[in-house]
């Protein structure tokens, strides 16, 4: 009997060391495995987890999303077409010419047809664009997605200062159009959308970036105030177009380029247009408080010259006959102080502490003349067309 035990122990211990072999043995493969494979599974790991830098998507933007907001709004981005008569400069228009000749070569106006573009803001038809794009048109053409033919358009309302305009067509159903956006909550670097029709290719897509905010330019006889700069590609025709942000909601509408310049274009932003879009598509115009003085910066010699302390102020050089400043007394040369007790820093600030005013307001100037300080009283007027 004990020999059978021991047998029988002497055999579990066997099976128990040959068991113990093979874990050792197994242990020993996968700690040599794992060291020399190490390496390629991280990598393996890598490789399928990590995506390459150029293909990340930036915050709030998605593979389609700048086509998403294009299918959405392009519907209500227009073409417009104008034409123009002007005098052409011929020589047979010469008086001298035409004592000799008569008007036998009077070639008579001649026709230049131009284009831009404008965007639907209502169903019922009212489309905004630049006040260039039509300024002088004596027809007025806008073509509209879904449409075999383009529709004639009314000019509404238009404002050479600002640079707007807003048209009519009668569609005879309701259109799509575009909301505008609030220019306030814009920031620099920001994605922008601009859709147009430069050199006549419709519905022309630019996308880039808000490269600056409340930009003062001079395009001709043009004084632009607070536009919006993009690198979003603005061309010829874009005029009048809107610059989207990634909700779809115009934020500006195109109006310049920097034609010596890549990637430096301009927009009015929606935050000026806001204000005025009710009186160009209810009374034609846009009514502003007027003074009616011409101004001139405070320089060091002028300061020297009227025996001014310091160089803060606006100068008076014309004042207008009949304006509202004529009747108060106001003079040449008088350097204009505060409004309504707040101090003017220049020209530039006068001129937009009186637009924010009301017309009929009264207004106190204080007015340095001839070394001498005055209080002025002012009721403005309405400032006329032109």
């Amino acid at each position: 009997m004990w020999r059978r035990d021991g047998r029988a122990r002497i055999s579990a211990l066997l099976v128990l060391l040959i068991f113990l072999a093979g874990v050792a043995v197994t242990a020993g493969f996968y700690h040599i495995t794992g060291a020399t494979a190490g390496p390629q599974q991280a990598y393996q790991n890598a490789v399928s987890t990590a995506q390459p830098a150029s293909a990340s998507i930036p915050a709030g933007l998605g593979p389609e999303t700048i086509a998403d907001i294009v299918d959405k709004t392009g519907p209500a981005v227009v073409r417009i077409d104008t034409v123009t008569e002007t005098q052409g400069s011929s020589p047979f228009n010469d008086p001298f010419f035409r004592q000799f000749f008569g008007d036998q070569f009077n070639t008579g106006p001649q026709v230049q047809r131009a284009l831009g573009s404008g965007f639907i803001i209502s169903s019922d038809g009212y489309i905004l664009t630049n006040q260039h794009v039509v300024e002088g048109a004596r027809q007025v053409k806008v073509t509209i997605v879904g449409f075999d033919k383009p529709l004639n358009a009314q000019v509404i309302g238009a404002d050479s200062s600002l640079d707007l305009a807003v048209l009519k067509v009668d569609a005879g159903k309701p259109l799509p159009y575009l909301a505008l956006g609030d220019t306030n909550k814009v920031r620099v670097g920001d994605w922008a959308i601009a859709i147009g029709n430069p050199d006549g290719l419709d519905h022309t897509v630019t996308v880039g970036v808000i490269s600056a905010k409340g930009r003062p330019i001079d395009v001709q006889n043009r004084h632009y105030e607070n536009l919006l700069q993009t690198d979003a590609a603005i061309n010829p025709g874009n005029s009048g177009g809107p610059l989207l942000n990634l909700k779809g909601e115009v934020i500006g509408i195109n109006t310049a380029v920097n034609a010596d310049a890549q990637g430096i274009g301009f927009a009015i932003p929606s935050s000026t247009v806001q204000p005025v879009l009710k009186d160009l598509m209810t009374k034609g115009k846009i009514s502003r408080p007027w003074l009616g003085v011409a101004l001139q910066q405070v320089t060091p010699d002028v300061a020297d010259i009227l025996g001014l302390q310091g160089q803060e102020g606006a100068v008076v050089v014309q004042v207008v006959s009949g304006s509202p400043a004529a009747k108060a007394g106001l003079q040449k040369y008088d350097v204009i102080l505060q409004v309504d007790g707040q101090a003017v820093k220049d020209a530039s600030d006068l001129v937009n502490k009186i637009q924010s005013m009301k017309i009929g307001q009264q207004v106190q100037l204080q007015v340095f003349r001839r070394g001498q300080t005055l209080n002025i009283s002012v009721v403005l007027g309405e400032k006329p067309a032109q």
